[in-house]
């Protein structure tokens, strides 16, 4: 479904990237802890962790220890920051790369969902250029799935039919 929350969009974000090599189920059974370790997904507070902080976090089982993924949860929330100021939210800044609405594909199978696209390799290169990272565009384009910017149920499939009539 369609999400316009800014702290839910910076949640997926946050959680796409950590998923980066790793299977989304993995992502998914720790989510409660990210949630918990992260300050329930809060930019402003991420943004000011400092090393004892990061090392707590590099310490913490609960979520994927990996010290790149971590530091990138504290430079998006940055840059998170950067972009809701300039634009008022995040949300329109993001919600721009698909006009505003979900963009419905058609797939017959999910062997026909690309794992990147034009657009999402639009969202990649601005988003770097903004300072994020972990913000490739295979990572950008499951951000989108994600968060509804893309619907990419299958033909038939009665999600397809409810997410493109919301």
């Amino acid at each position: 479904m369609p999400v316009h929350d800014d702290r839910k969009l910076f949640e997926f974000l946050l959680l796409e990237g950590a998923q980066a090599g790793l299977s989304w189920d993995t992502i998914l059974k720790k989510r409660e802890e990210y949630r918990a370790a992260f300050d329930g997904f809060d930019p402003e507070r991420i943004a000011r962790y400092d090393r004892r902080k990061l090392q707590a976090l590099l310490r913490n089982a609960g979520i994927v220890r990996n010290r790149l993924k971590i530091a990138a949860a504290v430079q998006n929330a940055k840059a998170f920051l950067a972009v809701r100021k300039e634009f008022g939210s995040f949300d329109r800044h993001i919600w721009q790369f698909v006009g505003g609405k979900p963009v419905l594909n058609s797939p017959r199978s999910m062997k026909h969902v690309p794992a990147r696209t034009a657009v999402s390799d639009a969202m990649s290169k601005d988003l770097r250029k903004r300072g994020f990272t972990f913000v490739g565009s295979t990572i950008c384009y499951a951000f989108m799935q994600a968060v509804g910017m893309v619907n990419d149920h299958a033909v038939g499939c009665f999600r397809q039919r409810q997410i493109a009539r919301s």
